[in-house]
């Protein structure tokens, strides 16, 4: 039967609310229009194949439009809907080059760092993709624009950070500095559901994911480290599987909810990484660690990262603390 006291994304999110005096509901405004755009690129998702979604953008349909390929509608959602919420100052795409300054009739007080569709290189292929955003509270006068120096700021500052993975089903994992929740999509009710609440990671895990490919390419100390985890030193101890997906939602989410350690670290061809500081390192490394679990750079806390441009890359690591 159906479960008539079910816990739907924003009755969690005003619960939340009232347990903080100073709350507004700016923010649970503002969670709810991400969720609007999470909700039709999932519906995208799975329809792309016979939508002509898949590939690269620049096809047209009958009336003569540009056929919007999913990640440029994945895009353009959650910026319109970001902008629209009267919430938002200031947004920061992976998909565009500069910061989208929010016009003054619809700015709030919000910065929003977005990667609108990750992993997209796997979409023609079926393999889960998802959305990840983290959030900041302006610093600057809210009576003037936000500038860059809103978003270029240690993760350490952020007020809330989420995923949403388009896989099997589809699922939100959000954080405002209270702990993990996970709140899956019920397409009978066409909402988000708290499904697994205050998530948590294994103390250890038994899993490593890693490009290997690029083994050639890494330090010493890295390829001794993965040597550790297939080789263990000690007889008793079984080693570790490697699962790698290539999507860092769905490697992560895995990680979070089975244990374990995924990694993207430095290597010689790429000496600073490759994944993104604000919105994919920062959002991901708040979320591990309200789950209690570690996020390194390999030389600190990936939240401790002052950022300096809006696309900085930098070395990922991050699970289980042992």
């Amino acid at each position: 039967g159906m479960d008539t006291d079910c816990m739907p994304l924003t009755r969690f999110l005003i619960s939340e609310q009232r347990q903080c005096p100073q709350a507004t509901g700016a923010m649970t405004i503002l969670l709810n229009q991400l969720m609007t755009a999470i909700k039709a690129i999932a519906s995208s998702v799975k329809k792309a194949g016979i939508a002509n979604l898949y590939g690269i953008a620049g096809s047209s349909n009958t009336s003569g439009d540009e056929q919007k390929k999913l990640d440029v509608l994945s895009n353009d959602l959650f910026v319109n809907m970001l902008r629209s919420s009267g919430q938002a100052a200031l947004l920061v795409s992976e998909e565009n080059e500069t910061v989208i300054e929010v016009e003054e009739a619809n700015r709030g007080k919000y910065v929003v760092c977005f990667d609108p569709l990750d992993g997209s290189s796997n979409i023609d292929c079926l393999v889960s993709i998802g959305s990840i955003f983290g959030i900041y509270e302006r610093k600057s006068s809210h009576s003037e624009a936000a500038s860059v120096t809103d978003c270029l700021r240690p993760g350490d500052e952020l007020v809330a950070a989420g995923y949403a993975l388009y896989g099997a089903g589809c699922m939100v994992v959000l954080t405002t500095g209270c702990g993990v929740n996970g709140f899956t999509l019920d397409p009978n009710l066409g909402d988000f559901v708290l499904t697994h609440p205050l998530m948590r990671i294994k103390e250890r895990g038994k899993i490593y994911s890693i490009n290997e490919g690029y083994s050639l390419y890494w330090e010493e100390g890295m390829k001794k480290y993965i040597e550790s985890l297939k080789y263990p030193e000690d007889s008793k101890k079984s080693p570790y599987s490697a699962r790698y997906i290539g999507s860092m939602v769905a490697d992560v989410h895995r990680t979070l909810l089975y244990g374990g350690i995924f990694l993207y670290p430095a290597n010689s061809k790429s000496p600073n990484g490759k994944l993104r500081l604000l919105y994919e390192a920062n959002p991901m490394a708040f979320i591990v660690e309200q789950a209690g679990g570690a996020a390194s750079t390999g030389n600190g806390r990936i939240l401790e990262t002052q950022a300096t441009a809006i696309h900085q890359r930098v070395p990922v690591m991050l699970g289980s603390k042992a």
